[in-house]
């Protein structure tokens, strides 16, 4: 795989990701016939891999998009292809702030100006919804399996919602909850 085209793929992504590493998941991961485009486009990896790769670079710290790319650009290129993968996610960022700092000054007073950066944020916020929608549709629903009561990964859900009341009435912290999700999964053997 060319580290010029993980670059291009992953700075497209960058470019139109408004709203930090969440806003990016909608761009990697929109499932459309249960494969996602950025998936049919590369060829990187299956849908059964999209949840592992979530799980982990939201446990992991850093920007969960940045944490994404590292996982696919190193699993496809190694060492080089990680940070290839996170410079391209990052690049647009970094020259549109560069951009606009230099351009703020001149226009902070300009009403077109505030208001194409007030559509930013309903637009953010769509992305966000857009990624929560897909991270709980690829956690809780199986459309492979033939069996109608299966569809629906009941297990998973419920442990979800267990540890989500856990996590309110005991107020401990976070990873005591990861620890615990994992080794139930590890028990019950879900994936």
């Amino acid at each position: 795989m060319s580290l010029l085209f993980l670059y291009l793929e992953f700075f497209k992504i960058g470019l139109f990701a408004a709203g930090g590493g969440l806003a990016t998941l909608p761009f990697l991961f929109h499932l459309a016939n249960d494969h996602s485009v950025f998936i049919r486009r590369t060829n990187w990896f299956n849908t059964g891999q999209i949840g592992n790769f979530i799980a982990i670079a939201q446990c992991a710290p850093g920007a969960i998009g940045a944490n994404i790319a590292v996982q696919t650009g190193f699993l496809y290129g190694g060492l080089n292809g990680g940070l290839i993968a996170v410079l391209g996610l990052i690049s647009p960022a970094i020259i549109i702030i560069s951009i606009i700092t230099r351009v703020l000054q001149s226009f902070k007073e300009n009403k077109v100006f505030a208001s194409v950066f007030s559509g930013f944020r309903p637009a953010a916020a769509g992305l966000l919804c857009a990624a929560g929608w897909g991270v709980l549709k690829l956690s809780l629903y199986n459309p492979n399996n033939e069996v109608w009561y299966s569809i629906i990964r009941w297990r998973e859900g419920l442990i979800c919602a267990v540890l989500f009341v856990l996590i309110i009435k005991l107020k401990t912290h976070p990873i005591i909850f990861i620890a615990l999700g994992a080794i139930v999964g590890i028990i019950f053997r879900l994936q």
